[in-house]
């Protein structure tokens, strides 16, 4: 069920016709055992790269699907209405490479780019530190230049698919004395690279599916031929990253919210109580009435916001924001109301439900909390 503001076009409505039919027949399969064992789901990601789901955003000339943003958005959607775990592939994909494909120059682009989108390699994205969360200006990891090259030293937290992925963009200050938020540059780091290393793996309310680990780097030697955009600009060139991919964090919730909401409906038409399926009682249309109305109003507002992503609008900081706020709010509501739909069951593991509502927590949360995206969106109305 869908009531779109706006009509999609046939392409899009192809794309989600055949990531649906992959999610539901390939990867949710695996979702509960991938969350029980907290185990990366390889089969799922097979499915994913088999399919040219894994990374829909690399442009066409690096060997790419060439999806638009609001395509990527509808693949991480529909994924995620399944397992929110393996819709962190395409998501984290993009969010590592976006950085080279905004700032980097062209010979990075050619090396790094193409076996992203063959599925030869993932990306990652290096950007929060234990003590730069929120305040990302404040990072320590540091990289000293040593001739054309850089070492690299310090840390990252809370990086997804850490360990999987084959390559990382890492921001890191490389000029101590400089101007708080103009001293970080970028840089991609190879999992192969010597003195890199990761952590051990966290234990995770949800998305057990998808590894979370520290990046660590003692003395690694970084080429500087490897370096995204300018000395200086990192900071710059990762926020504007944050603007296009907190677009795809809000496509996750929705499809986190229609999965719930789905499962919901589907067990209020079939469980009776007091005779009648309790479908039928008025106090619980209600509800149901409220999830879809909230899950709607979110996809409307992520599909905008891609479609201002895609253009490169001036309010897309405002839009993106907006949209990963709502929606992810959106996918807690919707996934607890399902869970109490469900009464007893909802709580067992017996059903996705309370899967869906812990993964729905962490959408809040990463690429910047909800408090944060209120800050943004504050910032955007001020300045106007």
């Amino acid at each position: 069920m869908s009531f779109d503001l706006f009509k999609i076009n046939e392409d899009h409505e192809a794309i989600r016709e055949a990531v649906r039919a992959v999610a539901e027949e390939q990867i949710a399969p695996h979702a509960a055992e991938a969350d029980e064992r907290e185990e990366f789901p390889k089969a799922s990601y097979d499915a994913l790269v088999a399919s040219d789901f894994h990374a829909p955003h690399v442009p066409e000339q690096y060997g790419g699907a060439g999806a638009d943003a609001l395509a990527t958005c509808i693949v991480i959607e529909e994924v995620a209405r399944v397992c929110a775990s393996s819709s962190l592939v395409p998501a984290v994909n993009k969010l590592g490479s976006l950085p080279l494909i905004l700032a980097a120059n062209e010979d990075v682009k050619a090396k790094y780019l193409p076996p992203l989108a063959s599925g030869e390699a993932g990306f990652s994205y290096g950007l929060s530190e234990r003590d730069a969360g929120s305040d990302t200006a404040s990072m320590r990891c540091r990289a000293t230049p040593s001739g054309d090259d850089w070492i690299l030293n310090g840390q990252k937290s809370w990086i997804t698919n850490a360990g999987l992925s084959e390559y990382y963009t890492v921001l890191a200050v490389t000029d101590p004395d400089g101007r708080r938020g103009a001293n970080v540059s970028a840089f991609v780091v190879e999992k192969s690279d010597p003195g890199f290393s990761f952590g051990a793996k966290e234990k995770k309310l949800g998305i057990k599916g998808s590894p979370t680990r520290e990046l660590l780097f003692d003395q690694v030697r970084v080429p500087g031929d490897r370096m995204v955009g300018e000395p200086g600009q990192g900071l710059k060139i990762a926020l504007k990253t944050l603007d296009h991919t907190r677009v795809t964090i809000a496509a996750q919730a929705v499809g986190i919210a229609q999965g719930a909401l789905d499962h919901a409906l589907g067990y209020v038409k079939e469980r009776k109580q007091f005779g009648k399926h309790i479908a039928d009682f008025q106090g619980i249309q209600f509800m149901l009435a409220d999830m879809a109305m909230a899950v709607e109003t979110a996809r409307q507002m992520v599909y905008t916001a891609a479609a201002k992503s895609e253009r490169g609008d001036d309010d897309l900081s405002f839009f993106g924001a907006a949209a990963k706020c709502h929606a992810s709010d959106v996918a807690m509501s919707v996934t607890t109301d399902a869970v109490q739909l469900l009464g007893g069951y909802g709580y067992t593991r017996d059903f996705p439900l309370e899967r869906m509502m812990r993964d729905a927590k962490i959408t809040q949360i990463y690429e910047g909390t909800n408090q944060i995206q209120r800050l943004v969106m504050a910032r955007q109305l001020l300045k106007g």
